[in-house]
């Protein structure tokens, strides 16, 4: 069963985008939740707990899949991906073929662009920009204790 709809509204500075609302419960999202905003299906994937709330918008050929989370008015676009239990929220931006993946954070204004990863845990914030083909893999807190 699919877990949301593309409803007809808009986003006001963007018309392409659509809102989108969950069909069925799942995560902590209920059905009738009106989402954030995409550009077509192929952005947000319709297995997993992945979603996108408040004015997160996706577009472009890029893909929120696995549980991952985009909110607050963070742009995911170009090629980017954020997949696993990745979060992208506040200002944040990911572009170009960036990936975001397993537990990852990127917050604030800060933008993960080019061929860039961030995966692990990490935290991406602030004004922090990750870009090229820069990999910010963050590690468990036992790893740093045993370091």
């Amino acid at each position: 069963m699919r877990k949301y709809e593309i409803i007809n509204e808009t986003h006001p500075e963007v018309p392409y985008l659509k809102r989108i609302r969950a069909l069925k419960d799942f995560s902590d999202i209920k059905k009738g939740d009106l989402g954030g905003f995409i550009e077509s299906e192929k952005n947000l994937d319709q297995e997993g707990n992945c979603w996108l709330s408040d004015n997160a918008q996706v577009c472009g050929d890029a893909k929120v899949s696995g549980n991952a989370k985009v909110s607050g008015n963070a742009v995911v676009h170009e090629c980017a991906w954020v997949f696993g239990d990745a979060v992208v929220y506040g200002n944040a931006e990911v572009f170009g073929n960036a990936k975001v993946s397993g537990n990852a954070k990127v917050s604030g204004k800060a933008w993960v662009f080019g061929n860039a990863k961030v995966s692990g845990n990490a935290s991406v914030v602030g004004d922090a920009a990750v870009c090229k083909n820069a990999v910010v893999d963050g590690c468990e807190e036992e790893e740093l204790l045993a370091a």
